[in-house]
């Protein structure tokens, strides 16, 4: 006490004899990058709570749907008519109702095209330039025919764009529920030709269509205790917030089609033919291979038909979010069974001939491997199959089915980028499954919560699926050129949809590349599993946001994450984590005059006493490079003397000798924080990797000093050599400094 109080006084004494000099800062704000981030997350209430779980109060509403669906080949359309029932589970009294005209954006009185700036075309082809120029775009907006009540009567409605209120006569108390039906058509696009994410692929050649077809009905918008109702429009990008319920669909198509959707096929004996239907019990059997029930044979007969008369399809889905169906007499279908740890599903796949022999040898394989590697991560598949649909230029999810492109070209090459393109888009689309179907995040608002997280997971299943496979987005050193790129085009991931330059990078790569960072860098296998598969598990069939998210990772690990959520997803850092120096320091019996005046003015203050180890920095110009020593503890007596009395000779045989001193600063010029990963590389050929935790940045966020003292000498010093931090610029990373060598100059060697 009697030190303290000493040094306390003499600053006392300074400033009070300095006090007219003296000039004072003003104060800072807290600008620490380890602060919690109180100021950025919601608070916590009785239906989120502060550990990222359902609070007690939790709800969520409920809406179920009756439809009769007919698509109309010939004609291109669709019709339908739909009944369904929502349940206000939500505390709240409900005036109004709001419903999703998804397909409104494809009406010709759609805003959605005069939101984006244009240029003139210098040339375009002549195609194009009719259909931009000289054409009416395409009409594909719903046709209402009626919107009613139970008992019939007409329902007071108003459309604002892609949205529809339903105005309720009587209001909707809490816990209770009401019906009403809608009647509508619309005309299908060719997707191909005016975009979008369902409608119909035509094949000239032989004059059939190929139909995949979703956001096809009037669909209950989200109501939560978060924003209330979810009816931000939808202009194309950002996709869908859905309430779950339960589903009962006739879809009546040509006889000749076949056809998969969401939900339990009911009728299979009637659409399907008895050595079908017999197919499909052995496949049910079949882990090991594909069983074909439609084969390619079958398929080519059938697309010659253009049959006049019509099959009625009926499914069944309970608790799923969105419903969806692909039709076509082109259609193959094959399917496996998949064993996960509770249970067996089913894994299908429909595709033309055209697609063949690239869908038959992978899609259904693919959909399997998707199915093991989320449900291990997660929790195990609760639907009882997961579909795979062969549609070009598509890309697309709903609750059991999705659309995925790549085929062969009309000589039946399949180049790499087109067999590992689509290997990775079905287990993109398939493992969507999980995020958002299951834990169903608000798509409107946040892509990354269901694109991010399901790209990650995308990642670990294409490295299980084939040990070499080339994935795009994962690993931290994909996402570099994107993060070292101008920041005029960047947005914080969380950011809404709409509003990106750089959708792909922002949205699926780099919130992937941030959880692989967590679970190979920062938190490890063993934590971040567990904790994500708590998120996984605490909101599947709930909404979850966030803040969700980032309570539950941080609730279940035990590792603080805050400095990175408000880094990598609310802001644009980068990190940039280099060497600026290294010294080098000897051992010596005697101390430089800088040392002896130190040792006298701390001397001054009390501090421990000798005898003194002195470490010599290699460059001093004091320091003669004859007088420069390893440690040894034979020649330096006052060390080997304390060794002596305080350790025994067995205890001593345990003690490192080291003898080679470095003090290396590090920098930091990006803003991200990040841990430093170091690994040092000895003369011998032997290299040593250590890891400081991110928090050696806590007190100063521009450098970080460490000392390696070692038994043998450093031949080179380099900062993470794995390419595990996003690093953007490793030209800093090494010491002794290096010339970086050009992916570039290996191009030129090898003319």
């Amino acid at each position: 006490m009697k030190k303290l109080l000493f040094l306390g006084l003499i600053p006392s004494l300074f400033f009070a004899q300095e006090k007219t000099e003296i000039k004072r800062e003003s104060g800072n704000y807290d600008s620490n990058k380890f602060s919690q981030m109180y100021d950025l997350l919601a608070t916590p209430n009785m239906f989120r709570t502060a550990s990222g779980a359902p609070g007690p109060a939790y709800y969520q509403q409920q809406a179920d749907y009756k439809m009769d669906i007919v698509l109309d080949d010939k004609n291109k359309r669709i019709d339908g008519v739909e009944t369904i029932t929502y349940h206000n589970n939500s505390p709240e009294t409900l005036d109004y109702l709001w419903i999703q005209l998804d397909q409104n954006m494809r009406s010709r009185e759609s805003k959605t095209s005069l939101i984006e700036s244009q240029r003139m075309d210098g040339s375009l082809p002549v195609d194009d330039f009719v259909k931009k120029h000289m054409q009416d775009s395409f009409d594909g907006g719903f046709n209402l025919i009626y919107v009613k009540d139970a008992k019939g009567n007409p329902l007071s409605y108003i459309i604002n764009q892609t949205m529809m209120r339903i105005n309720l006569p009587t209001p909707l108390k809490s816990k209770e529920k009401v019906s009403f039906s809608i009647k509508w058509w619309y005309n299908l696009n060719n997707y191909r030709v005016d975009g979008g994410r369902s409608g119909y692929e035509e094949f000239e050649k032989d004059g059939n269509r190929l139909y995949v077809i979703a956001q096809f009905f009037p669909r209950m918008a989200v109501y939560n205790d978060v924003e209330g109702w979810q009816n931000m429009q939808f202009w194309g990008r950002g996709e869908f917030a859905l309430a779950f319920g339960n589903y009962d669909v006739n879809i009546t198509v040509p006889a000749d089609h076949v056809l998969e959707a969401t939900g339990v096929l009911l009728n299979r004996k009637e659409v399907f033919s008895a050595e079908q239907v017999k197919r499909y019990e052995l496949a049910e059997k079949t882990y090991d291979k594909p069983v074909l029930i439609v084969t390619p044979n079958e398929a080519k007969i059938a697309e010659k038909g253009f049959s006049d008369k019509s099959k009625t399809w009926k499914f069944r889905a309970e608790n799923v979010r969105d419903f969806a169906f692909s039709s076509s007499r082109k259609f193959i279908l094959d399917a496996m069974a998949v064993k996960l740890d509770t249970k067996s599903v089913m894994a299908i796949s429909l595709y033309p001939n055209e697609a063949n022999p690239l869908w038959e040898t992978y899609s259904t394989r693919a959909v399997a491997q998707t199915l093991i590697t989320y449900s291990r991560h997660t929790f195990d598949y609760p639907y009882h199959k997961a579909i795979s649909v062969s549609a070009e230029d598509q890309g697309m999810e709903y609750p059991m089915i999705c659309w995925n492109y790549g085929r062969p070209d009309e000589n039946g090459y399949v180049s790499d980028r087109i067999k590992y393109g689509m290997i990775g888009v079905i287990i993109h689309e398939v493992g969507h499954n999980y995020f958002p179907m299951i834990v169903n995040s608000d798509e409107r608002q946040w892509t990354w919560m269901d694109e991010g997280l399901n790209t990650f997971l995308e990642y670990l299943t294409e490295k299980e699926f084939m040990a070499d496979f080339p994935s795009s987005r994962g690993p931290a050193h994909k996402i570099v050129p994107y993060m070292s790129g101008n920041q005029k085009f960047l947005e914080p991931i969380m950011s809404n949809s709409e509003g990106i330059h750089q959708f792909g990078a922002n949205a699926y790569a780099k919130p992937a590349a941030g959880l692989n960072i967590l679970r190979e860098t920062i938190m490890g296998h063993e934590l971040f599993d567990h904790a994500f598969k708590t998120f996984a598990n605490r909101w599947k069939f709930k909404h979850p946001t966030p803040e969700d998210f980032f309570r539950t990772m941080e609730d279940a690990s035990a590792v603080d994450l805050d400095w990175f959520w408000r880094g990598w997803f609310f802001s644009t850092d980068y990190v940039d984590i280099g060497i600026q120096d290294v010294k080098q320091y000897y051992v010596s019996e005697e101390p430089t005059t800088e040392l002896k005046e130190q040792r006298t003015r701390r001397g001054r203050f009390g501090t421990a006493k000798g005898p003194y180890v002195y470490l010599i920095e290699g460059n001093n110009s004091e320091l003669d490079t004859k007088r420069k020593k390893e440690l040894n503890t034979a020649e330096i007596a006052p060390l080997n003397d304390f060794l002596s009395t305080k350790f025994s000779a067995v205890e001593r045989t345990k003690l490192k000798s080291p003898k080679y001193f470095y003090e290396v600063i590090f920098d930091k010029p990006g803003g991200m924080i990040m841990p430093i990963i170091v690994e040092l590389q000895f003369e011998d050929g032997a290299s040593e990797l250590i890891k400081f935790p991110e928090q050696i940045w806590r007190k100063n966020n521009q450098t970080a000093t460490r000392i390696f003292a070692t038994e043998k000498a450093i031949k080179k010093i380099q900062l993470d050599p794995k390419l595990e931090t996003a690093d953007i610029d490793i030209t800093n990373n090494v010491w002794p400094k290096e010339e970086i060598k050009s992916k570039f100059d290996d191009v030129e060697k090898s003319k």
